[in-house]
Protein backbone atom coordinates (compact mmCIF):
# COMPACT_ATOMS: atom_id res chain seq x y z
CA UNK A 1 0.00 0.00 0.00
CA UNK A 2 1.47 3.35 -1.00
CA UNK A 3 2.00 6.09 1.53
CA UNK A 4 -0.72 8.26 -0.05
CA UNK A 5 -3.17 5.35 0.24
CA UNK A 6 -2.19 4.92 3.89
CA UNK A 7 -2.83 8.62 4.51
CA UNK A 8 -6.26 8.37 2.86
CA UNK A 9 -7.09 5.25 4.86
CA UNK A 10 -6.11 6.92 8.14
CA UNK A 11 -8.12 9.99 7.13
CA UNK A 12 -11.23 7.80 6.82
CA UNK A 13 -10.49 6.21 10.19
CA UNK A 14 -10.11 9.65 11.78
CA UNK A 15 -13.45 10.72 10.29
CA UNK A 16 -15.20 7.67 11.70
CA UNK A 17 -13.57 8.13 15.12
CA UNK A 18 -14.35 11.89 15.03
CA UNK A 19 -10.73 12.79 15.80
CA UNK A 20 -10.81 16.37 14.55
CA UNK A 21 -7.18 17.29 15.19
CA UNK A 22 -5.82 14.12 13.57
CA UNK A 23 -8.21 14.47 10.63
CA UNK A 24 -7.19 18.09 10.09
CA UNK A 25 -3.48 17.22 10.11
CA UNK A 26 -3.88 14.34 7.67
CA UNK A 27 -5.98 16.51 5.36
CA UNK A 28 -3.28 19.18 5.52
CA UNK A 29 -0.64 16.62 4.53
CA UNK A 30 -2.76 15.30 1.67
CA UNK A 31 -3.39 18.87 0.47
CA UNK A 32 0.35 19.61 0.44
CA UNK A 33 1.00 16.42 -1.52
CA UNK A 34 -1.83 17.18 -3.96
CA UNK A 35 -0.51 20.72 -4.50
CA UNK A 36 2.89 19.37 -5.51
CA UNK A 37 1.26 16.81 -7.79
CA UNK A 38 -0.76 19.56 -9.49
CA UNK A 39 2.29 21.82 -9.81
CA UNK A 40 4.51 19.11 -11.30
CA UNK A 41 1.70 17.29 -13.16
CA UNK A 42 2.91 13.89 -11.99
CA UNK A 43 2.12 11.48 -9.17
CA UNK A 44 4.53 11.47 -6.27
CA UNK A 45 6.49 8.39 -5.28
CA UNK A 46 6.68 7.27 -1.66
CA UNK A 47 10.15 8.86 -1.37
CA UNK A 48 8.78 12.19 -2.57
CA UNK A 49 5.85 11.94 -0.16
CA UNK A 50 8.32 11.26 2.67
CA UNK A 51 10.21 14.40 1.63
CA UNK A 52 6.99 16.44 1.80
CA UNK A 53 6.10 15.04 5.23
CA UNK A 54 9.63 15.63 6.49
CA UNK A 55 9.43 19.25 5.35
CA UNK A 56 6.11 19.63 7.16
CA UNK A 57 7.64 18.30 10.39
CA UNK A 58 10.59 20.69 10.05
CA UNK A 59 8.23 23.65 9.51
CA UNK A 60 6.28 22.72 12.61
CA UNK A 61 9.44 22.40 14.71
CA UNK A 62 10.47 25.88 13.58
CA UNK A 63 6.99 27.16 14.47
CA UNK A 64 7.19 25.58 17.92
CA UNK A 65 10.46 27.39 18.61
CA UNK A 66 8.94 30.71 17.53
CA UNK A 67 5.72 30.17 19.51
CA UNK A 68 7.63 29.25 22.66
CA UNK A 69 9.88 32.30 22.26
CA UNK A 70 6.73 34.44 22.04
CA UNK A 71 5.16 32.74 25.07
CA UNK A 72 2.37 31.13 23.02
CA UNK A 73 2.60 27.63 24.48
CA UNK A 74 -0.98 26.71 23.48
CA UNK A 75 -0.05 27.17 19.80
CA UNK A 76 3.20 25.26 20.31
CA UNK A 77 1.17 22.36 21.75
CA UNK A 78 -1.03 22.29 18.63
CA UNK A 79 2.05 22.16 16.40
CA UNK A 80 3.56 19.38 18.55
CA UNK A 81 0.36 17.34 18.19
CA UNK A 82 0.53 17.79 14.41
CA UNK A 83 4.14 16.57 14.41
CA UNK A 84 3.10 13.38 16.22
CA UNK A 85 0.43 12.66 13.61
CA UNK A 86 2.76 13.32 10.67
CA UNK A 87 5.65 11.33 12.16
CA UNK A 88 3.40 8.26 12.36
CA UNK A 89 3.67 8.07 8.55
CA UNK A 90 7.44 8.55 8.39
CA UNK A 91 9.94 5.67 8.57
CA UNK A 92 11.43 4.89 11.97
CA UNK A 93 14.24 7.32 12.85
CA UNK A 94 17.83 6.13 12.74
CA UNK A 95 19.87 5.93 15.92
CA UNK A 96 23.03 7.99 16.25
CA UNK A 97 25.16 4.83 15.91
CA UNK A 98 23.36 3.85 12.70
CA UNK A 99 23.87 7.35 11.30
CA UNK A 100 27.57 7.28 12.17
CA UNK A 101 27.95 3.88 10.48
CA UNK A 102 26.16 5.14 7.36
CA UNK A 103 28.36 8.25 7.25
CA UNK A 104 31.55 6.17 7.58
CA UNK A 105 30.43 3.78 4.83
CA UNK A 106 29.45 6.64 2.52
CA UNK A 107 32.74 8.47 3.07
CA UNK A 108 34.60 5.31 2.02
CA UNK A 109 32.17 4.70 -0.87
CA UNK A 110 32.64 8.15 -2.45
CA UNK A 111 36.31 8.39 -1.52
CA UNK A 112 35.91 11.59 0.49
CA UNK A 113 38.99 12.89 2.26
CA UNK A 114 38.49 16.63 2.75
CA UNK A 115 35.78 19.22 3.37
CA UNK A 116 35.58 19.81 -0.39
CA UNK A 117 34.00 16.35 -0.68
CA UNK A 118 31.20 17.09 1.77
CA UNK A 119 28.67 17.69 -1.02
CA UNK A 120 29.36 14.27 -2.50
CA UNK A 121 28.84 12.60 0.88
CA UNK A 122 25.63 14.55 1.57
CA UNK A 123 24.27 13.72 -1.88
CA UNK A 124 24.96 10.02 -1.49
CA UNK A 125 23.50 9.93 2.02
CA UNK A 126 20.33 11.92 1.34
CA UNK A 127 18.40 9.08 -0.28
CA UNK A 128 19.49 6.62 2.42
CA UNK A 129 18.33 8.73 5.38
CA UNK A 130 15.39 10.62 3.82
CA UNK A 131 12.80 11.15 6.52
CA UNK A 132 14.74 9.09 9.04
CA UNK A 133 17.22 11.70 10.31
CA UNK A 134 17.77 15.45 10.42
CA UNK A 135 20.05 16.43 7.54
CA UNK A 136 21.39 19.40 9.54
CA UNK A 137 22.66 17.10 12.28
CA UNK A 138 24.07 14.73 9.68
CA UNK A 139 25.89 17.64 8.03
CA UNK A 140 27.53 18.51 11.33
CA UNK A 141 28.61 14.89 11.86
CA UNK A 142 30.09 14.72 8.34
CA UNK A 143 31.91 18.01 8.89
CA UNK A 144 33.43 16.65 12.11
CA UNK A 145 34.64 13.48 10.38
CA UNK A 146 36.11 15.24 7.34
CA UNK A 147 38.10 17.82 9.30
Amino acid sequence: MSLIDQLKDHMKQAMIAKEKARLSTIRMALAAIKQIEVDTRESLTDEQVIAVLTKMVKQRRDSIAQFEAAGRNELADVEAAEIQVIEAFLPTPLTEAEIAALIDATIVEVGASAMADMGKVMGALKSKVQGRADMGAIGAMIRAKLQ
